[in-house]
């Protein structure tokens, strides 16, 4: 069975017209020292009887702890994961979305492994803006084809 997941990617251009990304950095122990190609767009799985805009913006309330803005929410397309996923991939404008504070839903997770202690970590612990070119070293590599998706999707509107 197919994994399926629906994000949001948000996007802005900054005061010097480059483009910027809002993107998530994954909690817990696996990726508490990492950086580089350890953050995602806000996103998570849902059920094939629900809409996949609906999940997207679901989901990145429960990772970012904020709604989604309203926005013109426009589909970038249906991207297969490394891991068999596919992840839904939805994108808007959003040049004045700046929250106070990431509250991220959490997860339990036996922590240090083998000790028997279960621990409770977010599933986001930071996220913010990042202009494209630090955002694509920073992303999980399978999801670097969402922003070549958003750049052309962004190139078409402009000609």
């Amino acid at each position: 069975m197919t994994i399926r997941s629906a994000g949001i990617l948000l996007h802005r251009r900054n005061t010097a017209g480059q483009l910027e990304l809002w993107i998530a950095h994954m909690g817990g122990p696996f990726w508490a020292r990492k950086d580089e190609h350890a953050w995602s767009i806000p996103k998570g799985e849902f059920p094939e009887d629900e809409d996949a805009l609906v999940a997207a913006q679901r989901e990145f309330t429960e990772e970012i702890g904020t709604p989604p803005p309203l926005a013109d929410y426009e589909l970038l397309g249906v991207f297969k994961q490394p891991s068999g996923k596919l992840i839904t991939a939805f994108a808007a404008e959003a040049s004045d979305f700046q929250p106070e504070k990431i509250v991220s839903n959490t997860f339990p997770m036996e922590w240090p492994k083998g000790s028997g202690a279960i621990k409770d970590f977010p599933e986001i612990d930071d996220a913010r803006w990042f202009e494209e070119t630090v955002a694509r070293t920073k992303l999980v590599k399978g999801q670097l084809p969402i922003v070549d998706a958003l750049v052309r999707h962004l190139d078409e509107k402009t000609l």
